[in-house]
């Protein structure tokens, strides 16, 4: 496993986010009917609400000092009582099955005890295999799933609060 770091983005690192945004979204255009524009980008609005609300944090993902991907972590909820929601999680590809994901998520878990929410669009095969096989493995409690639609796509949550970690 490289070594990974997690560092809260700053305000001049968003653009980073932004540009990696292409990627995220190319990604999902396997599962959704996202197209390119005709400069070859896909039509992705800047976020400035987003970035600016104080319940979005952004952090990004280094492997062995390498930019390997972003995270948010937003409040974004659908279920009621969860206060987290992981907004958006993207690992490049070269670096996916090494355990970068599980370390970002466990790490943030770790950051934000607390009720959480974790969903994504059950068309995303990888995302629900991913899913399925870390959350046994994460200290929560109270783990529940749901299925719902979010922009009529069917999606599952997991809902759970996250354990302090012990001193």
């Amino acid at each position: 496993m490289p070594s990974i770091t997690l560092h809260p983005a700053q305000r001049d690192e968003l653009q980073t986010i932004e540009n990696l945004m292409q990627f995220y979204t190319y990604d999902f255009s396997e599962w959704l009917p996202l197209k390119l524009g005709e400069h070859g980008f896909f039509s992705i609005l800047p976020m400035p609400d987003y970035w600016r609300n104080p319940g979005t944090r952004p952090f990004l993902i280094k492997a062995d000092g390498e930019l390997a991907g972003f995270v948010t972590v937003d409040e974004n909820t659908h279920l009621p009582g969860a206060r987290y929601n992981i907004g958006y999680l993207f690992v490049s590809r070269r670096l996916r099955g090494q355990g970068v994901a599980r370390f970002v998520v466990s790490t943030l878990l770790s950051q934000f005890p607390g009720q959480w929410q974790i969903f994504h669009i059950e068309a995303n095969q990888p995302a629900r295999l991913f899913w399925a096989a870390v959350m046994p493995s994460l200290a929560v409690s109270g783990l529940t799933l749901h299925q719902r639609r979010v922009d009529h796509h069917l999606c599952t949550f997991y809902r759970f609060e996250s354990v302090p970690p012990q001193t």
